[in-house]
């Protein structure tokens, strides 16, 4: 696990016109609390804090050095603006290294599933306790030839050495469902029209006279009717 490195700035003016400031200096406003430390007010570089997510990922470790002193902490949570996707604010916890935490982790998924079956995901994460400097940044779950009921739950997902699993065990990470044939798809659209009220129209049948083989005269020329009427007055 990577250990990045953050300078971060106290902060001692507060409220919304303050963290907009701090946002337009290329800086995130944050807090640092745990072991039972004051909460300090800080801020952190933003393009800084973006590279060690993107390259870290949540629960990269970083060591944030603030008035010449260095503490390590885990990023507990992120508030990002909704449309712009930028950071807004960060929470910081204080750990040791030596120390276990428990921290959510990203499930991530291999490998491709039987032909005729059909992946449900229930959990994009597992919380796990592990050492605080030895996080996983995702879990991989391979689901390479899962056929329909063979389903993967908290307790498959392998875990790396000296994690502990916290989620429930039994608790549904992937389900696999079997592929629905046609006569089962035809069976569903009926029954969902028919609790809707809607009657499917049966083709009308064809129209005496009109069926195929049935000839049909077409209307003489004008110009040879008046050929003919001519031939007779001669």
């Amino acid at each position: 696990m990577a250990d990045f490195r953050l300078v971060a700035e106290a902060r001692t003016e507060f409220g919304k016109g303050s963290a907009r400031r701090t946002r337009r200096a290329g800086r995130i406003p944050a807090v640092l609390y745990g072991h039972g430390q004051d909460v300090v007010h800080l801020s952190l570089p933003a393009r800084e804090f973006a590279a060690v997510l993107r390259n870290g990922g949540s629960n990269a470790l970083i060591t944030v050095v603030l008035d010449g002193e260095e503490q390590l902490a885990l990023t507990k949570s992120v508030q990002r603006d909704p449309l712009t996707r930028v950071h807004e604010h960060v929470d910081l916890l204080l750990v040791r290294r030596g120390e276990r935490t428990t921290v959510d982790v990203p499930i991530v998924v291999v490998g491709e599933p039987g032909v005729d079956a059909i992946p449900n995901h229930q959990l994009n994460t597992v919380s796990i306790e592990a050492d605080a400097t030895n996080l996983p940044d995702t879990l991989e779950v391979d689901v390479t030839g899962r056929t329909a009921g063979q389903n993967i739950t908290a307790a498959d997902v392998v875990l790396p050495r000296g994690a502990t699993l916290v989620t429930d065990p039994e608790a549904l990470v992937i389900g696999f469902l079997g592929a629905p044939t046609a006569e089962a798809l035809e069976a569903e659209l009926a029954e969902a029209e028919a609790e809707a009220g809607i009657e499917r129209e049966e083709s009308a049948p064809a129209e005496e006279g009109t069926g195929q083989g049935d000839v049909v005269s077409e209307p003489q020329d004008q110009g040879s009717g008046e050929s003919m009427e001519s031939a007779e007055k001669g």
